[in-house]
Formats: C-alpha cells, structure tokens, sequence
C-alpha cells in the first residue's frame, strides 16, 4: 500500500465514526465527566457502554441503569470445520484466521438492542471470521467502548469472538499521555482499570479487547506497564487481548508493519503471555511477513496468532492487497489477516439490495458463488483463501433465515408488526455457503427475500427455471441423529400441489454424498411445515443439510421459512414472570411513550429469546421487540384512540420455537390525548434508498432538523420515494416537509416537485393528496382530509437544477 498509515485507524475514528473533524477534539477535557449512560434515565433509549480510565472505575452495573440492557446471554459456541466440505478448493482450513474491526456506530450512540431503522449493518458471513472487534472510542467521548449486545449474541451464535476496543489517540486527534498513565495506574499490586476491564467483559458477556496506543511521549517504563497490566490481566481471568502494532518496547509509537524485536514482547515476554494476538499495520510485505512467521515460532507462538492488516475503510474489495504474500497459492497460510473496516459495503450501499451484493462480492467474489472465484480482479473474496466453519454441532438447530433486519415482523407466517427494525439478536446463523447450487441443467437461483416471513423479517428464496435436478447446499454441521429426531421444513408455494422439494441431508461416514427425503404437497399457498421421521438413520452424524428441487418448472418460485432438526416433541418453556415497567418517557406527551421493561427469567425450557406484544381491542397482538436477556427497551408505544391502558405481554420462545404462556403487565394513559400530533414522528420509516450510510429514512421522522448536513433523508435513486407506517389508520389534517434549506442548505437543494401519497392497507392503491411543481420553498405545508396508515412522499424532481439527490430534513404528518 502506497500511503503511510500511522495516524489511520484514529483519523478514521475522528472523521468516520465521530463525523466531525479531528482537529474538533483537541481541546478534549484532561478530566472528562462520566459518559451519559451512567445517569440515563429510567424511560430512555439504552446505549453500549463507554468510559475513560478515570471514569470506568466508578462503573458499577448495580448503578448503572443501562448495564442491565447491555448484557449478552448467548453462550460462545463451538464450530466445526470438514476440510472435506470446504466450498472452494483453494480455501485452506486450520491455518490463516480473519479478525474483523466492525464500527457499527458511533461511540456514543450505539443502541443496546436494536432500533426501529432497519438501514444497519446486518453482517451475515460469520463464517469467515473468527474475531469481530467492535470498533469506536473517541478523545471526545470515550477511550474504552464495551460491544453491544446484540453484535456479541450474533457472533457467539455462529461461535466468533468478540472485542471491545480501547482507543488512545495521537496528540492531534485529541490523545493526551496522561490517559494512558491512568489506564495503567496501580493501587498496591492491582491494576484497578484492568480489574474493571475484566468486569466489564465477563458482566456484559464478551470475550477481550483490542488495545490501541498510539498516543506519543511514552518511554520504556509505561511501555513495561501495558505489557504488566496485560500479563496481570491474563494471570487472574480469560479475558483476552489483540495489541496493535504501534507503541513499540521503547514507549514510542512506531508503526513495525511486522512482528520485530522492537514490539515482539507485546504478545510474548519470555515465557509469560502478554497478548492473545497481535495486529500488525497496514504496511507490512512479503520478507516482514516471512520474518514475522520465524520470529513468532521462535518465541513459542504460532504464525496465525498474527493479523495482518488491510485497510478497507475506503474502497472495500478494490482495495490492493498481495494476497500472494499472505496467502499463498498451494502453500500454508503466512499470517491471519485482520480486516480494517469491512462494512464499507454497507456504508457504500444506495439501498439493502446493493449493500447485499456488495457484501457477497466482498466475502465470496463476484460470482456469489464460493466455490468459484474466477474473476480478472484482484479481490477473488475471502471465501477462496479460508474454508468455511459452522457452530451446527448440537440439536436443537433452528434457524428461520432471518438476517437480524426487516421492514416487518411475522410471527408463526401471521404479519404482527410493520415498519422497519434491525436487532442482530435474532439474527439465525446464516447459511453456510451463499450460494452453492449443481444441476445439469439451469441453476435456481437463492436469496433473502425481506418481502415474506414465517419468523422475523426474511426467509429464503429459491426461484428460476427448474428443468433438472437442483441441490442447494446450505448448512455444514456435525449433528448426531437420535431415534425420535425429525426434520422440520416450513415452505410457502404459489400454488397447492407438490413442492417439488425434498430435504438433502449427508452423514460424517460419506460427507460429500446426500439423502433425500421428499416433502409432499401443500394443500394451500400459505405457510406450511413438513415433518420428516429421522429415525432411520439414528447412530449416523449429519455433516450437510440442504433442499433438492426436481421436476419441470419454467417459473419456480418457493419460500423456505424455517428449517429445524429436533429431538422428540417440540420444547416449550416455563413462562417469565414478574413482567415490570422499569421506567417511561414521553415521546408524545399522552399518545406515545418509551418504555424499559424487565421480567424474571424463565425457571425452565431452553429459552431462545423473549418476544414482547401489546395486546390490541380487537384480541391481535402487536409486535414489540424481542431479546435473549431480561429486560428490554420499547422505543414506542402508541395509545389506541382514548384507552386508559395497554396491556403488555412476554412470552418466551424455545430453542425448539415452542412458545410459553405470557407474563402481562398494563400501561396506564392519564388525559385526554392531544387533538393534533405529528403522527409520523419516529414512525418506521423506509425509502428508495440513501445517498451515505447515516442519511436513511429515519431521519426524516426523528423531529430534527438541526443536527447538520447528515440530519436528513438523502436518495440518489431514479424512483425516490419516502414512506412511512403511523400504526394504525389515523385521521389527518396536514402535511409538512421539511426541504433542504429547512436544515441550513442552499435553496437551491429544495425540491421542486413532489406528491404526497395515502392508503389505510398494503393492498389499497396509493390516493394522491397533494401535488406540488415549481416549489422554491424550505418548508411546506400541505392541508389534507383524510384517514390513511400509510403515507409516501413522492418526489419527481428533487432539485432547482440538476443536483439529482433529494434532501427532505423532516416529512410530518399531522392529525388525531
């Protein structure tokens, strides 16, 4: 790589994660107050904890009003990896490993779990990556930030660690010495911040942290403290440490691009170990690679507890790597390799479709087929260096393709929620290879699709010509068959009659060759499960599991929406208890609230998650959220027309789906709600697209439009449109948009010309209630009589000139 890169992995904070310019913290306080979550109150949005040395030793979870909300329950879970079952064969098992430095948001606002946006980076390719760091730390916010929970949940689902990040900046981005003074100040033989780094990792359910220092003035003396307050850490927990190659043994920050003799003791001191691994910077080349190998042995450590790092932040897979260098063709894995920013192909992304081709193109190369990674680019995916690892190695396994985001929810195939949502919490592990189909004759094609569900937001799509036999391999697991284990497949056809689907199943005694089982007809077009007798095949292990599809078909066209295998009768779990509301904050003042809720756990059955619902006057249930832990934050909750209270419900799921009765509690509404609201506000919001990854829909409806340029709704796409979902048909009185020069921009930005659409169901056509061409203004207000659920801006010319983005800083819909 051509550029010099001391200063990157921080001026990418300063500029990317912060989004304002470095310089703006270099006047950050020496003792800077204790982050906002600490006093939070009891009915506002949760976030991922984050701290300086100083700070984080006064966090106490029993004090910390948040802490509850940030704890993972998802155990680390084992993987599997067949050599035999790799996709690609080029890929290599049981060498080279990829750790991922992931920012998902920034520092000071990353929700505990989830939020009603789903424009997020839902990273599917677990496979691949066996450590995510989750990235952040700020001099203006905080050093030290704790991941997420439902970043850790999802990645121990699919059995990768997780890293929080410790971040200390150059002088120029803010970094001031004394911090890392205080992050190695002593009391006796403690090192107090590392016990409460300890505590942190083992209360909220992750696994390590990536140290980065890189703030100058150091000498060998505090150089020797950090590797102390490591090897202290090591010595009294499991907690584990990646070291970035920056400060050297001398105190100075000092880019090695390798492992040398000038840094080596920070993974290795003699014969006691100081860090789990090491991240060396981008610059490294093939003698330094070669050297580090060597000088890794020598010290007793393996080569792959090396990361070498590419930089990805800008230009994602057109990024150049010598990858031969790194992995070399016909030969063993040099180093791991360590990923600096792959969500570039979310943040690139013009929409969800984008972002999903993007990322296959990042992990399995052009073709979207692991297996063949024939391309003229240099970038030929990860998929064809690292052979593919699965966490399928015990039953119950369920999973209902859902990617942890939607634009709905449906529970059991019935639609209980609409409007768009991320939680990777719920996200089931991804299947194994995306996509691996053989045929001799034309190839169906699989997919996500986000416009069908039996669980959650997405289910799986195969659709296409089918002239010949197609198997579509999906999963890689090592499940033992039982005498009353079964095969549960739940499909949705466009017409009754034969599926025209069997299940494909391998054993560990012939892993490459499948069984099949056919399964049958659907009597209808909905959702409906198959249930195949394994017991034939009890004392055999499964290695794969995936579907056939056989007969002639010029348009086929099936939805997978979940796939279990199970022993004995479905599980269903005690029910919680004890459902309280912790805490409420208007969001509008006697129609809307925020709620914090808590339960006690269920006193027995595999718990999967907890799913949330209000229970409505017609006896439906609404959706609300679900979570694997206790508690759980509710960013709203609607009054429906006067009613003085809302009863909640909280059910628990099993790992086997099998539901438990639910624990109730009752919201109670005082006064009379008021006569015109701004029904739109922090409603679910979805669009044609985004122009960046922090200008989507929701922040056309979050009631600002003084957070700067980014505190709109941006599109570049030719149809540009706007919608949003208020709950339930309201009557409406007026219309506001908020144009470009609403939130400071030129005028020259307002749109020019526009509609505003209405229907009260998804399958009403769409009513025109205003039009509007030749528009100079700001703001605009459209008066209206109507009753609608539904409401669509529309925008057909978006400029005064030939800009062709559309900028709308707010889209209001006023009403009862």
């Amino acid at each position: 790589m051509s550029r010099r890169l001391p200063y990157l992995l921080s001026a990418a904070l300063g500029a990317a994660v912060l989004g304002a310019a470095p310089a703006a913290h270099a006047g950050a306080p020496a003792t800077p107050t204790a982050p906002a979550a600490a006093t939070a109150a009891p009915g506002t949005q949760p976030y991922a904890s984050y701290w300086y040395p100083s700070t984080i030793l006064n966090w106490d979870p029993a004090t910390d009003p948040d802490a509850r909300f940030n704890r993972s329950r998802v155990p680390l879970q084992p993987r599997t990896s067949d050599p035999a079952l790799k996709a690609n064969a080029n890929a290599r098992a049981g060498e080279g490993k990829v750790a991922s430095l992931v920012s998902f948001g920034p520092t000071s606002n990353n929700p505990s779990q989830g939020s009603a946006d789903p424009d997020y980076y839902a990273f599917g390719y677990w496979q691949y990556v066996d450590k995510l760091v989750f990235w952040g730390g700020s001099a203006g916010e905080g050093l030290i930030l704790a991941p997420n929970p439902t970043v850790i949940d999802a990645a121990h689902r699919n059995g990768v660690k997780v890293y929080g990040t410790v971040f200390f900046p150059p002088a120029a981005y803010g970094g001031q010495l004394q911090w890392v003074r205080d992050f190695v100040q002593k009391s006796g033989s403690r090192y107090p911040v590392a016990d409460k780094l300890v505590q942190a990792a083992q209360y909220y359910g992750f696994d390590g942290w990536f140290i980065n220092q890189e703030t100058g003035g150091g000498d060998p003396a505090l150089a020797g403290e950090l590797r102390n307050l490591m090897q202290y850490t090591k010595d009294r927990s499991s907690t584990e440490f990646m070291w970035y190659d920056a400060m050297t043994e001398s105190g100075s920050v000092n880019w090695q691009n390798a492992l040398t003799p000038a840094n080596d003791t920070f993974l290795q001191d003699g014969g006691r170990r100081t860090a789990d691994s090491m991240f060396l910077n981008f610059n490294w080349s093939s003698g330094g690679l070669d050297s580090s190998r060597s000088l890794a042995r020598g010290l007793g450590r393996s080569e792959y507890d090396l990361y070498s790092g590419i930089d990805t932040e800008a230009n994602g897979y057109n990024t150049g790597v010598d990858w031969n260098a790194l992995f070399p063709a016909g030969k063993p894995h040099t180093t791991s390799l360590g990923l600096y920013r792959p969500e570039w192909t979310w943040k690139s992304a013009t929409d969800r479709a984008d972002f999903y081709a993007k990322d296959a193109r990042y992990w399995v190369g052009a073709n979207n087929d692991p297996s063949d990674t024939t391309t003229s680019s240099d970038w030929k995916g990860l998929a064809g260096y690292i052979a593919e690892s699965s966490p399928i190695t015990s039953k119950p396994f369920v999973t209902n393709f859902s990617t942890g985001q939607g634009d709905f929810h449906n529970t059991a195939g019935t639609r209980t929620a609409t409007g768009g949502w991320n939680n990777l919490s719920l996200q089931d592990v991804p299947p194994t290879y995306r996509w691996l189909v053989s045929s001799t004759g034309s190839r169906l094609t699989p997919s996500v699709d986000f416009t069908d569900a039996y669980e959650g937001g997405s289910s799986l799509r195969l659709s296409g010509t089918l002239d010949a036999a197609n198997t579509i391999r999906l999963y890689q697991s090592r499940l033992p068959v039982a005498a009353d284990s079964k095969l549960s497949v739940v499909v949705k056809t466009p017409a009754a009659g034969p599926t025209g689907l069997k299940a494909a199943i391998s054993f560990t005694d012939a892993p490459t060759s499948f069984t099949t089982l056919d399964l049958g007809a659907d009597s209808g077009t909905g959702w409906e499960r198959h249930t195949l007798d394994l017991s034939a095949y009890a004392g055999r292990t499964i290695a794969q599991i995936g579907l056939r599809a056989e007969g002639s078909n010029p348009a086929y066209d099936v939805r997978i929406g979940q796939l279990a295998l199970y022993d004995g009768a479905v599980d269903v779990p005690a029910a919680p208890s004890g459902l309280t509301v912790l805490g409420a904050s208007d969001v509008v003042a006697g129609s809307s609230q925020s709620l914090r809720l808590s339960w006690t756990a269920s006193a027995s059955g595999n718990v999967h998650h907890y799913e949330l619902y209000r229970r409505n006057a017609d006896g439906t249930r609404g959706y609300l959220g679900a979570t694997p832990s206790d508690a759980f934050f509710v960013n709203r909750l609607d009054r429906a027309g006067s009613e003085t209270g809302t009863v909640i419900e909280v059910e628990a799921v099993s790992t086997e789906y099998g539901r438990s009765t639910t624990a109730t509690t009752t919201v109670s509404w005082g006064g009379t709600p008021p006569a015109g609201t701004n029904l739109a506000l922090g409603r679910p919001a979805t669009a044609s697209g985004r122009c960046n990854a922090n200008e989507g829909p929701t922040k056309a409806v979050n009631g600002s439009v003084n957070g700067g340029n980014s505190d709109k709704w941006c599109t570049l796409t030719s149809a540009k449109w706007l919608e949003v979902d208020l709950g339930s048909a309201r009557p409406l009185s007026e219309f506001v948009v908020r144009h470009a020069s609403a939130g400071g921009e030129s005028p020259a930005y307002n749109t020019r010309d526009f509609s505003i659409q209405v229907r009260s169901a998804t399958t009403d056509p769409w009513t025109t209630v205003a039009s509007v061409t030749g528009n100079t203004a700001g703001i605009t207000k459209h008066p209206v009589t109507t009753t609608a659920r539904y409401v669509r801006l529309v925008v057909t010319r978006p400029t005064q000139g030939t800009d062709p983005a559309a900028r709308i800083y707010e889209f209001e819909a006023w009403g009862a």
